[in-house]
């Protein structure tokens, strides 16, 4: 009898845990009218893109799209709207024009975007191209000589394979399914596992640590400067079909060297010009670049408060990251991030909603260079990850809420290794199960702003989406404009993050936590860099 009684309460345990989270199916009703029938959410992405767009950290479109996102919060009430400083971004980049054609042995438009922190070409120059695929300097060695005054194919071309799947998709049941399993013990997460699978005919990408790529960007730069190169010229290891994913030339960091004059062409363009010059027909260009350098810019965030009632002292977060590349207008990445969470904050305002803790959000600067703007508000706020000494501010952080990956519906949230928060999310949840909403994941996600928090010991959350066209045609790609937006589906998020704010605004605890992290002093390398 003692046994069976015991089996029953293991059984009925999560039960009652589950009971003991309560929701107020009234408000989340409020807040679903609100967001799904007089949605802004893409009016505010429409100005974070086709107004101010792109929206690269430390240019001047950035600083415009915050200062006009501060604005519209204030307009709705939130009188504290601003920008806050979180330090020096170093060096900044922004262009105006490009331009570049084939003129032998054929004229031809060609279809690229120049690199990010690379200068431009001082008017139109042109030049015969060479092809020399650099991707060591035992590589560079091979070419020491020959490259003054060239247009430098600094790239093998790649093989453009049929694709055979469809390059958007929306996780099935059974994949949502196998991602609520906690992983195997021991299981690794491959590198970039976001990124998904190389397609068949595409390089394998080599996977180099941060310290390590940067000592190699720096070198191949002093060689190419050396070598008096005219300009670069590359494709990538992924894209086709007029898809180019980029990446920065240079470094925001002063103390590096320029590179040269640094493009970025379809694969079917660039693939044309080599074959060309492998069957040994002289090939000439003309590129025309006016890029513009920003030194000493100083870092800003957005931060808006709604001030909370009893517990007004402690916190409630979210956050999306507000800085994107620059070859499009960075909707997916992460426009349509920072509108969600613009109409989050409009919707808990609109309905004035009572909350006992104050509700704040931040739009992050400098994401795309390492978390850089969440990274110092967490240092100023509430910790220092390096040596884990804690403000006074870490103990009222009752937890973070990201968003930032595409524009896909919710369909769940990472545990992030949180057991505790688990019977809560589940029960949030329930109300939301008709709009697809229903995984709970003790896994990992990596690669965004809520690790700033994580990684100092707070509760930091980001949420499953369907994954759509994200890495397969849009993140960080010249494709990532205001017409890959999905109107439903962030309409649906906003709607769920509304409501989880809601629930941990006026829950009588605050959120789980697990233990504090240990230090995580910076590498020697890293420290000399």
């Amino acid at each position: 009898m003692k046994r069976t009684c015991l089996l029953a309460l293991v059984v009925l345990l999560p039960l009652v845990l589950v009971a003991q989270e309560r929701v107020d199916l009234a408000v989340v009703h409020s807040i679903k009218a609100e967001a799904l029938q007089n949605s802004q959410v893409m009016d505010h992405a429409f100005y974070l893109t086709d107004v101010h767009g792109p929206l690269l950290a430390g240019s001047p479109n950035y600083r415009a799209a915050a200062e006009w996102v501060v604005k519209t919060l204030q307009s709705w009430g939130l009188a504290d709207a601003k920008l806050e400083k979180w330090g020096t971004l170093g060096r900044s980049w922004s262009y105006r024009r490009f331009s570049a054609h084939m003129l032998e042995p054929q004229q031809t438009s060609l279809l690229g975007v120049p690199l990010s922190w690379a200068p431009g070409t001082e008017g139109p120059v042109s030049g015969e191209v060479m092809v020399a695929p650099l991707r060591s300097m035992e590589d560079a060695a091979k070419f020491k000589g020959q490259l003054k005054g060239k247009i430098v194919f600094s790239e093998q071309p790649r093989d453009l394979a049929l694709p055979t799947a469809s390059d958007s998709r929306r996780y099935t049941d059974a994949e949502l399914a196998e991602m609520a399993q906690a992983p195997e013990p021991g299981a690794l997460r491959p590198p970039f596992a976001m990124m998904g699978p190389v397609r068949p005919g595409q390089p394998t990408p080599q996977f180099r640590s941060p310290e390590d790529s940067r000592k190699l960007r720096a070198a191949l730069t002093q060689f190419l400067q050396d070598q008096g190169v005219l300009a670069v010229v590359m494709t990538g290891f992924r894209g086709n079909y007029g898809t180019i994913f980029t990446s920065p030339a240079g470094s925001r960091e002063a103390k590096d060297p320029l590179p040269p004059p640094t493009i970025m062409l379809v694969a079917e363009h660039y693939n044309r010009i080599a074959r060309l010059v492998e069957k040994k027909i002289p090939v000439k260009l003309e590129i025309d670049v006016k890029a513009q350098f920003y030194d000493d810019v100083e870092g800003v965030n957005v931060v808006a408060n709604l001030p909370g009632g009893k517990k007004k002292d402690e916190i409630v977060m979210i956050g999306a990251h507000l800085d994107s590349h620059h070859a499009a207008t960075g909707a997916t990445d992460n426009a349509s991030g920072c509108a969600v969470m613009m109409e989050t904050m409009r919707i808990l305002k609109t309905l004035n909603l009572k909350m006992d803790r104050t509700v704040r959000l931040g739009l992050w600067d400098g994401e795309e260079l390492g978390f850089l703007g969440s990274r110092g508000y967490v240092k100023e706020h509430f910790a220092d990850r390096e040596t884990m000494q804690v403000t006074g501010g870490h103990a009222l952080l009752s937890c973070y809420f990201n968003f930032d990956n595409g524009s896909g519906k919710i369909r769940g949230v990472h545990l992030q290794g949180n057991d505790m928060a688990r019977p809560i999310f589940q029960t949030w949840l329930e109300p939301f199960k008709d709009l697809g909403a229903t995984t709970v994941t003790i896994r990992n996600t990596g690669g965004t702003d809520h690790l700033s928090f994580d990684e100092v010991g707070l509760p930091g959350f980001q949420f499953i989406q369907d994954p759509l066209d994200y890495m397969t045609r849009t993140h960080h790609t010249n494709m990532d404009t205001y017409d890959r937006l999905q109107r439903g589906d962030l309409m649906q998020a906003s709607a769920l993050i509304a409501s989880f704010v809601y629930n941990a605004a006026t829950r009588p605890e605050m959120m789980p936590r697990k233990p504090l992290p240990k230090p995580r002093p910076p590498r020697p390398e890293a420290k000399k860099g």
